[in-house]
């Protein structure tokens, strides 16, 4: 694409206004709301979300994960904490999550600080996998440098099924200070509400766009 075209590209949005009126008390409710209305219309993994990371020494680091669960203390995923991410992430507990919506005119943002589940939870969550992708949690050194696909698929296939969790495997909770509810408007007039947490109340704000 040449540079030209590439400065032209642009979705003008013409969703209805999202007021403070709109939103649930609780973003938590008013985070299911949307879920639940993305998978109704109809897309892709819904539950994709970017999961942004930085090293201790400000470094940082994006890509895609896919939320488990969630409730008002914050949203799980689950990984292997050797990867990039999971280093990261034990250098600099904090994280932002990003779930892209635009089929909907919508993105949710999300600012907060990264905790470990119990033993217990991950194991739970570990379970709950399909059997193929236990033995590929088993079998995949994340992030590091491998020698080829045949490789990784002899050490998967050396996996038993019934093989347990690894230690290094597990689940982590972004528990928000922030999550920002993004609805695209005309001439990039954009609603933005955001819940922030102050002390241990949550207030709704509007912000710029």
């Amino acid at each position: 694409m040449d540079p030209d075209a590439l400065a032209r590209l642009r979705q003008d949005y013409d969703a209805p206004p999202l007021t403070e009126s709109d939103l649930a008390p609780e973003w938590d409710v008013q985070f299911a709301r949307w879920l639940d209305e993305a998978a109704e219309f109809g897309l892709a993994e819904p539950n994709a979300m970017i999961l942004a990371t930085a090293a201790g020494d400000g470094r940082p680091g994006a890509r895609t994960v896919l939320l488990r669960s969630f409730d008002a203390t914050g949203f799980v995923f689950n990984t292997n904490r050797r990867s990039r991410k999971g280093r990261e992430i034990e250098s600099n507990p904090r994280a932002a999550l990003v779930f892209p919506w635009f089929a909907m005119q919508r993105q949710v943002v999300v600012d907060g600080v990264v905790e470990s589940l119990s033993g217990e939870e991950s194991d739970a969550s570990f379970a709950l996998r399909p059997a193929g992708a236990r033995r590929s949690a088993v079998a995949s050194p994340q992030s590091e440098v491998i020698p080829s696909r045949a490789w990784l698929e002899q050490a998967r296939d050396a996996v038993p099924e019934d093989a347990p969790r690894p230690e290094h495997w597990g689940g982590l909770r972004v528990v928000p200070d922030a999550v920002e509810f993004w609805h695209g408007r005309r001439d990039r007039l954009h609603d933005r509400l955001r819940y922030r947490r102050e002390d241990t109340a949550w207030v709704i704000e509007r912000l710029g766009p």
